[in-house]
């Protein structure tokens, strides 16, 4: 079991992964389908390298896990439950963004 510290720390480590573009477009990605870091690449647009560096900060943080294959490495999120949590940011995100109740939304730049 959790404790709240722990939980802290894990939302914290979500935050950083999700706090690059980047990173948060590789884990849309494999939220579709696990895949191999040559075709991450190719898709993304970014280098080999910028993958790899990428790609290791998630495994660190835990959302991704490194799955040999013959000779070859796949890529897939550690547990099936993030892409959920991931289509739930996402939406909750786009749904606040349409919010525009916020009276100092304006003057604070806050929202």
């Amino acid at each position: 079991m959790l404790t709240i510290a722990s939980e802290i720390e894990v939302l914290a480590r979500f935050g950083r992964a999700l706090a690059d573009p980047i990173r948060c477009r590789i884990l849309l990605a494999l939220r579709e389908a696990p895949a191999h870091p040559a075709d991450l690449a190719e898709s993304l647009g970014i280098s080999r390298t910028r993958l790899s560096n990428h790609l290791a900060c998630l495994r660190d943080c835990g959302l991704v896990v490194a799955v040999p294959v013959g000779r070859r490495t796949r890529y897939e999120l550690a547990d099936p439950r993030l892409g959920h949590a991931l289509d739930d940011l996402r939406t909750a995100v786009v749904a606040v963004a349409a919010d525009s109740t916020c009276p100092d939304a304006a003057d604070k730049n806050c929202c």
